[in-house]
């Protein structure tokens, strides 16, 4: 897959929440976005050499602009930390176009979105689509304080209507209860489409809550890795298109090898969480690290996410 590429102009930031700022973005010669979905997200291509990818939190009928949110992560590799401090209104950025791999169901009877910090960005975008169509939901939002929780103020309309219900955590405010994912889980309505984006504890939480449910009524987005990247090494990769093979040494990922090697290869998160670097297996067998492809996606063993996963077998054959 070619990611295809625009320049668009920072028209607007915005201060959402402690460490949390809004980025619009329209068209660099005005016009029209590409369109998009709720749930999408789509990848800055930053002038420091980084990819990283963000939501779109704003309604899907709009066409001229598009709006991501970012914290700057205590933890930042260096993507959330350079948005912060040092993109500005009139910048030039690059990004690629929308995709999606966290889907709304659009006909679902009800739908429960679960928030944790800033995973609030695609629900947003969840929940402006279903108010458009007339849909019943419910958010529960999670955040440490109610000071670090970004978009309040654009939740607070939704609150008088009678088809959604929506629910705000905060840690400082709890007086020593825990935030019960179970119960959420176990309240919801048997039909329900269950949606949870936020840190891995509360994805994992989530994940154990929901296992009995049918897993197309459960979605997840994951914005970190949940597991440490395949670096074993010790396998060859073969590209069937370019008749090269290249050894992965121990120490290095798949994607590792292939750029030290000169080898153009699409990436973003380089987590295995965005699905930008996913590849198509033509033989051999992967050892899955992403949180991208669903588990029977893994199972079938015909794409891998080269960023984070190996080989459980002695050579793996690419489409590339």
């Amino acid at each position: 897959m070619v990611d295809v590429t625009q320049d668009v102009l920072v028209k607007r930031i915005g201060y959402e929440a402690e460490r949390i700022n809004s980025y619009e973005l329209v068209a660099r010669i005005g016009g029209e976005l590409p369109p998009f979905t709720a749930g999408s997200h789509i990848d800055l291509h930053l002038p420091n050499g980084m990819i990283r990818s963000y939501s779109l939190v704003n309604d899907q009928r709009e066409r001229r602009r598009y709006v991501i949110a970012v914290n700057k992560d205590a933890e930042s590799r260096g993507g959330s930390s350079f948005v912060h401090d040092s993109v500005k209104v009139g910048d030039i950025m690059t990004i690629s176009g929308p995709r999606s791999n966290f889907a709304l169901h659009e006909q679902a009877e009800h739908s429960v979105l679960i928030a944790g910090g800033i995973g609030i960005t695609p629900l947003l975008s969840m929940i402006r689509r279903l108010e458009a169509l007339g849909r019943r939901w419910e958010l529960f939002y999670a955040a440490r304080t109610r000071a670090a929780a970004a978009f309040l103020d654009e939740l607070g309309p939704f609150r008088s209507d009678l088809r959604s219900r929506i629910h705000l955590d905060f840690d400082d405010e709890r007086l020593g209860r825990l935030f019960d994912l179970p119960a959420i889980v176990g309240n919801a309505p048997a039909h329900a489409h269950l949606y949870c984006c936020g840190p891995v504890p509360m994805l994992a939480a989530f994940e154990a809550a929901t296992a009995d449910r049918p897993s197309d009524h459960v979605h997840v987005e994951y914005f970190q890795a949940r597991e440490a990247p395949a670096t074993e090494g010790g396998f060859d990769v073969k590209l069937a298109r370019s008749n090269r093979t290249i050894a992965v040494e121990p120490g290095k990922t798949i994607l590792d090898a292939l750029l030290d090697a000169g080898i153009t290869a699409n990436y973003a998160c380089t987590e295995g969480v965005c699905g930008t670097c996913e590849t198509r297996v033509l033989e051999g067998t992967p050892d899955h690290r992403d949180q991208f492809l669903s588990k029977e996606e893994q199972a079938a063993n015909t794409s891998v996410m080269i960023c984070c996963s190996g080989a459980k077998s002695r050579t793996l054959v690419l489409d590339l």
